[in-house]
């Protein structure tokens, strides 16, 4: 299945929330889940792994965060011994099952769903019949890295953000900049860094949004810069006010297989979060 058909496939969740939700809302749901399956299918393979090395080092005493990052070999794990083919199980508890599933991830992942406002959905979700039935959609659509690799799954979330973008024409502006706007954007940002565009130069460079919306211009830069020479390096930096919004960025990088540590949430002007720090380009 290619990354429209997928994407469209992980939208048709629409057709269970019509009626209960309002357009604009849809992706309140859509968008978080499809991180939820993401995570959930990426940390299938070493889960056992994480959580031997987690009961391990809670009865030595010994703070286990590095250690489980490293089983993971991810940038986030999660130490719930649930999943969402397991939460299926138990029908009657399956709201307070996911509230404990997601509670299990590494301090990073969990602040999406947190940001994402993703309790109250579940909660909203529960009230309506509806949880069970999304629940069980997202759990049988393969996410795999093996079936689905990083750049595809990006692309995939991307235009699960744009479907978001087009539907809330109240809120638009604040979610999708279109590609070609970007894309020239980061062409013209790039053009006189001869060092950097020359394929086989294993060059590093930092890259600054300081209103970095859903992510839109960082993505496009990482992936501009892989094009052009896979052997350099983009370190990105972003901040982003509104809560959503940042939700989706950080989501964004995290399926992507990029560090959001960077990424931070608060009003640029009045609390900097990457005060001091100095970025070889800046885009906005």
């Amino acid at each position: 299945m290619n990354h429209p058909a997928l994407s469209s496939f992980i939208w048709s969740v629409a057709d269970l929330l019509r009626g209960d939700y309002k357009q604009s809302e849809y992706g309140k749901v859509i968008l978080p889940f499809t991180v939820l399956r993401r995570l959930d299918c990426v940390l299938a393979a070493t889960k056992a792994a994480v959580l031997a090395e987690f009961d391990a080092k809670t009865k030595a005493g010994i703070t286990p965060d590095a250690f489980l990052l490293r089983k993971a070999g991810q940038s986030f794990y999660n130490t719930s011994p649930l999943d969402l083919a397991t939460l299926l199980g138990d029908q009657d508890h399956l709201r307070e099952n996911l509230y404990a599933y997601i509670q299990g991830f590494s301090p990073a992942a969990r602040d999406i769903f947190e940001r994402f406002d993703f309790f109250t959905q579940l909660e909203r979700l529960a009230k309506a019949g509806l949880l069970y039935l999304v629940t069980e959609k997202f759990a049988h659509i393969d996410l795999h890295p093996a079936a689905v690799d990083n750049a595809r799954m990006g692309l995939v979330f991307e235009e699960l953000i744009r479907k978001f973008a087009e539907i809330s024409n109240e809120t638009a502006g604040e979610h999708f900049t279109p590609r070609e706007v970007i894309r020239l954007m980061v062409n013209l940002l790039f053009i006189e860094d001869d060092d950097v565009l020359t394929a086989g130069n294993a060059v590093v460079r930092t890259l600054y949004d300081p209103t970095a919306g859903t992510g839109g211009m960082l993505s496009v830069a990482g992936e501009y810069l892989l094009e052009h020479n896979p052997a350099a390096r983009l370190t990105m930096f972003g901040q982003e006010l509104n809560d959503e919004s940042y939700a989706i960025c950080k989501a964004d990088m995290l399926i992507k297989g990029q560090d959001v540590r960077n990424i931070v949430v608060g009003n640029t002007l009045s609390d900097d979060g990457h005060a001091n720090t100095k970025f070889d380009y800046m885009l906005s």
